[in-house]
């Protein structure tokens, strides 16, 4: 059950008289202020600054002369030659004539034509293959007597040119072991045939790599 609120101690209940009550105060006060302090009187300051006075004096206009330019250099005097000077010219005779034999220019230098290096394919449909085999070039091979001595061994690795015909025409060293293996190896793929690479049906020219092994036994 909610508590009822004493009349005598309510404050909302007199608020409304309070602010009728301040209202009308503060509109006296407005009035009597502005009937008994109607004006307001503004003093002004006056600066007194001292005069300065500024003489002026008129320049006179000049004008700027230009030198006069230089005189001109006399010319200077050529001797004319005389006739001891003087030498005869004999002047040939222009005359064309019609009856002499000329003879026929050079004929133009004609500069050879340099032969085109032939295409080697690098990956054909078949490639070439060493008759007999790797083991037919390891036949050829003769093991040095200095890399025996220094016991070298491993792989040497050549890039062999097989024309259309199946011959080798050009060798050369990818990777090899020194010790004189490798122009054993160089030696021992240039004198194999080989069967020709062919593209479509068609003998071409290759250009592969061939592993040759140097082992000790």
């Amino acid at each position: 059950m909610a508590l009822k609120k004493n009349p005598k101690v309510d404050l909302k209940r007199k608020y409304q008289r309070y602010w009728e009550i301040s209202i009308i105060i503060s509109l006296t006060l407005i009035i009597v202020a502005f009937k008994f302090f109607p004006k307001f009187e503004q003093e002004t300051i006056s600066i007194d600054a001292p005069q300065e006075l500024i003489q002026t004096e008129d320049v006179e206009a000049t004008k700027q002369e230009t030198a006069p330019p230089p005189p001109p250099k006399p010319p200077i005097p050529i001797e004319a030659p005389t006739d001891d000077v003087l030498e005869d010219v004999e002047i040939e005779s222009t005359d064309l004539d019609v009856d002499a034999t000329v003879s026929a220019p050079p004929p133009p230098n004609v500069e050879e034509e340099e032969e085109a290096e032939p295409v080697f394919f690098v990956a054909v449909q078949q490639m070439p293959e060493p008759i007999g085999g790797i083991a037919a070039i390891q036949k050829l091979i003769t093991y040095p007597e200095i890399a025996k001595r220094a016991g070298v061994q491993g792989r040497v690795y050549v890039q062999a040119y097989v024309d259309e015909l199946g011959n080798v025409t050009k060798v050369e060293l990818i990777k090899g072991i020194g010790a004189g293996c490798d122009e054993e190896a160089m030696n021992a793929v240039n004198s194999v045939k080989f069967l020709p690479g062919k593209q479509r049906d068609k003998p071409v020219k290759v250009k592969m790599y061939i592993p040759l092994l140097f082992r000790l036994n």
